[in-house]
């Protein structure tokens, strides 16, 4: 078992170390059309993903990715400062607690379909516009994601006891939630201080409540995904990434958190 263990903690390292090095050459590097065109392919194969827990057949899946991913790539290129895609996403997330709650199924296909939009189109639009305001704002944003995911990991697996969503996730617990939170309020704190002038975060109650709204609906976006999955009877949303699953189940927290640090941006301004 311990054997196991390790070598599915190599694969997963094996395979997240090039996709780190990857995003943040990318992130710094990589031209404005060239980002669209990256961060573009990573959404049509998470929507590719989507419209198969739909139910969709391969090819059906692929024509609703590349019509979904041209509308995106679209929208990022002649209207990138639209904040109009946005607002449906946001009010999404706000309804997603009632949703999981009650076990709602994202029924029929053609819902299922359409929440795809709402849901993958602002988060590549995300992705695009934080970036142009500059490589920092994004990389603060990915940050509460992938600090928010390690601290629940580990205290979750030093402390949890008692379960987080046993019917959506067993493997998440309160502790572990509570070890995310703290590690996002020092992560906020640490910003606050020294965050670069251009991402003015100088006003701390302003600051930590942005980043508790931002911890709170990671933490939604990877249960949503969970209850899609266990809707679709799958484990993983799909193969590509070895010891990680699919594209989804590794940017389920950013679906959530990217359209909201970008409306939060947009109104700061």
């Amino acid at each position: 078992m311990q054997v196991s263990a390790r070598s599915g903690l190599q694969t997963r390292i094996a395979t997240a170390v090039p996709l780190i090095l990857g995003f943040l050459a990318a992130l710094y590097w990589a031209p404005p059309a060239l980002w669209i065109g990256l961060t573009g392919i990573f959404i049509l194969l998470a929507a590719r993903e989507w419209a198969g827990m739909a139910g969709l057949g391969r090819n059906s899946a692929w024509l609703y990715a590349a019509l979904l991913g041209a509308a995106s790539s679209a929208l990022a290129i002649f209207a990138p400062d639209l904040a109009a895609p946005f607002y449906p996403a946001m009010l999404f997330w706000l309804l997603a607690p009632a949703l999981l709650a009650r076990a709602v199924a994202i029924r029929p296909s053609a819902l299922h379909l359409a929440l795809g939009a709402i849901v993958l189109i602002p988060t590549h639009l995300g992705m695009v516009a934080l970036r142009n305001v500059g490589p920092e704002l994004l990389l603060i944003v990915v940050g509460v994601v992938v600090i928010a995911d390690s601290a629940a990991y580990f205290s979750g697996r030093r402390f949890g006891k008692h379960k987080l969503a046993p019917s959506i996730s067993p493997g998440k617990t309160w502790e572990g939630a509570i070890g995310a939170w703290l590690a996002i309020t020092v992560y906020a704190l640490l910003l606050h201080v020294y965050a670069p002038d251009s991402i003015e975060l100088r006003c701390l109650p302003q600051v930590l409540a942005m980043f508790w709204a931002l911890f709170g609906l990671s933490v939604l976006g990877d249960l949503f995904e969970s209850t899609l999955k266990r809707q679709a009877g799958i484990k993983d949303s799909g193969n590509l990434l070895p010891g990680h699953g699919g594209i989804l189940d590794r940017i389920d927290s950013l679906t959530a958190v990217l359209p909201a640090a970008t409306l939060f941006w947009i109104w700061l301004k």
